[in-house]
């Protein structure tokens, strides 16, 4: 059972929710950078939050599936026909043996995301099956995928109805909430003020390690850099020609720029659907907002799990 590479898109990578509790080792989640969308799309199917599935980015490709197998599409709108049909997003959908799966150029965000029934089967490194392209670890080859490459993915002897999701979850990617940073009192109030008050472009150079931004420079107080320590996802940091970059899922795991703030655990999601060009602007909450935005969002998961069950 397995899936044919006939068109690989701008960057297809297979991923899951990432190889967390390594990066005291240097090795950095990798992971799915919409996990949102993407537990959202196995659950749709009836699998495991964790279970591997295709991430796209920008432009999706062209597959063809050598098996039967129940798919969704989820993440941001990309064009999408099945044979020729229009393939919908947020809808488990029965694929049938021989059909061929058209993903063109982005509607909005930056990736959308396919997953199947029983997940795609790849070897795991670390207990993960994430692609890491740096490192060139996990997923296929430790690469993004090629035109002829064959994915293999299970089954299910589980038979579930196709679900579609009511209710479409669209952020407003215009904004990223954020917390302190732990270098946050190393820019003063005037610095602290342009960096909430303006709006930041991302840069073409971004990529999964950080998305990197355009606009307002924000310099930090006495020396922009500081002691090497480590560095969590989200954080942005200030480097010297101060345009701030936010570390993202296959981040570097330590850093000596100054971190002004933190992308909270519920706008992740956000950061990974931004393309370059995109514009955002940063928003102050407290430790208790986020906490409070990120259980809401567990949530709708556990919810969504009981409705379906």
């Amino acid at each position: 059972m397995s899936l044919t590479v006939l068109k690989p898109g701008f960057q297809s990578t297979l991923q899951d929710l990432g190889r967390n509790g390594f990066t005291h080792l240097g090795i950095s989640p990798a992971g799915a950078a919409d996990s949102f969308s993407f537990r959202l799309g196995n659950l749709l199917v009836g699998n495991d939050e964790n279970d591997a599935g295709l991430e796209m980015t920008l432009v999706g490709g062209t597959y063809r599936f050598n098996q039967s197998v129940l798919a969704v599409l989820t993440g941001s709108r990309f064009t999408a026909t099945l044979d020729g049909e229009d393939f919908p997003f947020f809808k488990a959908f029965h694929v049938k043996k021989g059909q061929e799966l058209d993903i063109g150029p982005s509607q909005d965000g930056a990736r959308c995301f396919l997953t199947v029934k029983g997940g795609f089967h790849v070897p795991q490194i670390l207990g993960s099956s994430s692609t890491h392209l740096m490192t060139r670890i996990g997923g296929y080859e430790g690469r993004d995928l090629k035109k002829g490459d064959q994915i293999n993915f299970g089954y299910s002897t589980t038979s579930i109805e196709p679900e579609k999701l009511e209710k479409i979850f669209e952020p407003d990617r215009s904004v990223l909430r954020v917390t302190k940073g732990l270098q946050y009192d190393r820019f003063d109030n005037k610095i602290r003020d342009v960096f909430f008050r303006e709006r930041f472009k991302v840069s073409q150079r971004s990529n999964r390690m950080g998305l990197r931004t355009e606009g307002p420079e924000i310099k930090a107080g006495i020396t922009d850099e500081i002691l090497t320590e480590g560095l969590p996802i989200g954080a942005v940091q200030v480097p010297g020609d101060g345009h701030p970059i936010i570390s993202f899922v296959d981040h570097q795991t330590t850093g000596g720029y100054p971190k002004i703030a933190n992308v909270i655990a519920a706008d992740l999601c956000k950061v990974g659907q931004l393309k370059p060009g995109d514009e955002f602007k940063f928003q102050l909450v407290s430790m208790a907002e986020a906490e409070k935005l990120y259980f809401e969002q567990e949530s709708f998961f556990q919810k969504f799990t009981e409705s379906s069950s």
